[in-house]
Order: C-alpha cells, then sequence, then structure tokens
C-alpha cells in the first residue's frame, strides 16, 4: 500500500477510470450483441446504428483506439448488409 498522499490519490483515481471504462466497454458489448441477436435486417439496422453510436462514444472517451471502433464497425455494418 502507498504511503505519499499523490499515490494513494493515484490509486483512487485509477479504480473510478477503470470502472467507468469497464461500464462503458460492457455497454458497447451488449449493443454488439444486440445487433448479432437482432431477427430481422431492419432491428439490425436500428440496433448498427445504437452499437455505432455506442463505439463512437467509447473511441472519443479514449476507451478504444480509432482503428479499433473502426473496424468493429466495419465488421457490424458487413454483416448486417449480408442479412437476407
Amino acid at each position: 500500500m502507498a504511503n505519499i498522499k499523490s499515490a494513494k490519490k493515484r490509486i483512487l483515481v485509477t479504480a473510478k477510470k477503470t470502472m467507468r471504462n469497464k461500464m462503458i466497454k460492457s455497454g458497447v458489448k451488449t449493443a454488439i450483441k444486440k445487433v448479432l441477436v437482432a431477427e430481422n435486417k431492419e432491428q439490425a439496422k436500428v440496433a448498427l446504428v445504437n452499437a455505432t453510436r455506442a463505439i463512437d462514444k467509447a473511441c472519443s472517451k479514449g476507451i478504444y483506439h480509432k482503428n479499433t471502433a473502426s473496424r468493429k464497425k466495419s465488421r457490424l455494418t458487413k454483416l448486417v448488409n449480408k442479412m437476407a
């Protein structure tokens, strides 16, 4: 355990930011899963818009790298476009 006051604060701040990042990543995963389990193409398109928004927000907050976010969006869009 840290003894220096600034080190103690860094531990608290890191824990808070880690929790925030986990919550946002979990939300993105949930949004992606909703796209994957959509029954028809219309539902999938609506879910895709929500998932894209969630991924973009996570990217803007620095949780995902911009290339990772782009790759996730691209793969989801390709999947929805393939649906019959």
